[in-house]
């Protein structure tokens, strides 16, 4: 596993604990001046929009990160768009949404063909998708349905790729057989394609996208990537049928599920079969990827990598589609909205004061219950606190209304959520356990560095150990800003 060259550099940025991003989560002014503030420090860390960049690489971000996490990106700009009304970087976004396109208009770029899954596709459609859902702008000389068209096309390569031959179903993580990882039939592969279609099924009214929702949904369900108590784990293999799983928990595979199961709760005028799965991811969620101390309350961290400090580039952004979609599912599921709003509203707050280092004294950390900035930093963990603290400005309703709600196309009816409905969500009690110890074999950790680097991908016959979801019991630790007290 490639090791995390923002982090190796940290001291070079320097270590401030003081002159923390100020957020006044009750002041829409100051969340919008703490995100302005975030959202410059994440886009001054993109370079690849300059005269001597290539073509290919127009939009991406630069190694080590992979081009699935600038589709991220983008679609977190959206979001700051949509809720600030600020339009800064939208010609920068459109032109890298456009160059990213590929020959077929459907986010498959042959310049990144090694390391292309269909997760990463994913979130390429995710962006354009929110694009759709908030009338973010079309460049001059496009069709007024680009967004949607680019979205179709995703979902249209997709579909067919869903493999029967083993399993009985699931897409595979990667999209080319020459690619390591070609086996392995991972959850955000899945779970993002489940979130495309149920978005385009509330979007269009087309019933066939209900369908592959509720098909991807069951599949995750059968072979227990979702588990009866609605954790999600990362992934499982074909080779062996997909009678083991990998039981890593990681923030944005039970994410990515939410939005889509709060957006077909929506568009089936508040079923119970989708309020039930609603609940149930977020209420793990909450139990698993929140509080990770006594002291620490409500605050979000990633679970299988932070508390061990060995998160890797793609982990480092994981919060971020934790707090963008638990605040969209929000806004679709009203229910949800009171506990949703506790746990980002201290994490909102813990995050702006982890953006407290650099030369500026506003870089963004990544463990955001050390009371400051630990170091660490990054566009991961840029994007996290952005989209973590853009995020009350949805909840307290302080944006544009035409953004807040998604949009339909003209034809399709939603009925609008009620916003003082019948069922309520309660934070549950921590547990101390949430999931097995079960690791599977040969099966690589879903995030894009088992792929590039070869050379630390574990055999087909070896057993690797994985992070399992059991909450750590820690008592007694008060941080106040310190960085110890940390255990593998």
């Amino acid at each position: 596993m490639r090791v995390s060259s923002h982090f190796l550099v940290a001291a070079a940025a320097g270590l401030r604990l003081a002159g923390a991003i100020t957020l006044n989560v009750n002041s829409t002014a100051s969340i919008k001046n703490a995100s302005s503030t975030i959202a410059y420090g994440l886009m001054s860390l993109y370079q690849n929009n300059q005269s001597s960049t290539a073509t290919t690489a127009i939009g991406t971000l630069p190694a080590p990160l992979y081009w699935w996490e600038a589709g991220a990106v983008w679609g977190g700009m959206i979001d700051y768009w949509a809720y600030t009304n600020d339009s800064s970087y939208v010609e920068t976004t459109q032109q890298a949404l456009l160059a990213q396109v590929g020959p077929d208009n459907n986010f498959m770029p042959p310049a990144y063909d090694a390391s292309l899954g269909n997760d990463d596709q994913a979130f390429w459609a995710f962006a354009v998708l929110t694009a759709v859902e908030y009338g973010f702008p079309v460049p001059a000389g496009n069709s007024s349905t680009l967004w949607l068209d680019l979205a179709e096309a995703v979902f249209n390569t997709q579909w067919p790729r869903w493999d029967t031959t083993s399993c009985n179903g699931g897409l595979k993580w990667q999209i080319f057989s020459y690619n390591k990882g070609y086996d392995y039939k991972n959850s955000i592969s899945n779970g993002g394609f489940f979130q495309i279609a149920a978005r385009l099924a509330h979007y269009t009214g087309n019933q066939t996208y209900v369908e592959w929702a509720e098909k991807a949904w069951d599949w995750m369900r059968a072979v227990d990537l979702i588990d009866a108590n609605y954790n999600v784990f990362d992934g499982t293999n074909d080779l062996i049928n997909c009678t083991q799983v990998d039981h890593t928990a990681w923030s944005y595979n039970p994410s990515t599920l939410l939005y889509g199961t709060a957006m077909l709760y929506n568009f089936t005028n508040g079923s119970q079969l989708w309020e039930d799965r609603t609940t149930g991811l977020l209420a793990a969620a909450a139990n698993t990827f929140f509080s990770p101390y006594r002291n620490a309350t409500n605050v979000m961290y990633e679970f299988a990598c932070e508390p061990s400090n060995n998160c890797d580039d793609d982990q480092y952004s994981f919060k971020a589609y934790l707090a963008r979609w638990m605040a969209k599912a929000s806004v679709v599921a009203p229910y949800i909205s009171g506990s949703v709003t506790t746990l980002l509203t201290r994490s909102a707050e813990a995050a702006a004061q982890s953006c407290s280092g650099g030369a500026t004294g506003t870089t963004c950390g990544q463990k955001w219950y050390v009371g400051g900035y630990d170091g660490s930093f990054g566009v991961g963990q840029e994007l996290s606190a952005l989209e973590t603290v853009q995020s009350l400005l949805l909840l307290r309703g302080d944006v544009d209304s035409s953004h807040r709600y998604p949009l339909t196309s003209g034809d399709v009816h939603v009925q609008a959520a009620d916003t003082n409905p019948t069922s309520t969500f309660s934070i549950p009690p921590r547990t101390t356990a949430t999931g097995g110890s079960t690791a599977i074999a040969s099966a690589p950790s879903s995030t894009k560095s088992s792929v590039a680097d070869r050379s630390c991908r574990l055999s087909i016959n070896t057993m690797s150990t994985w992070a399992t979801v059991a909450l750590p019991i820690v008592a007694g630790l008060a941080f106040g800003g310190g960085l110890t007290g940390f255990a593998r």
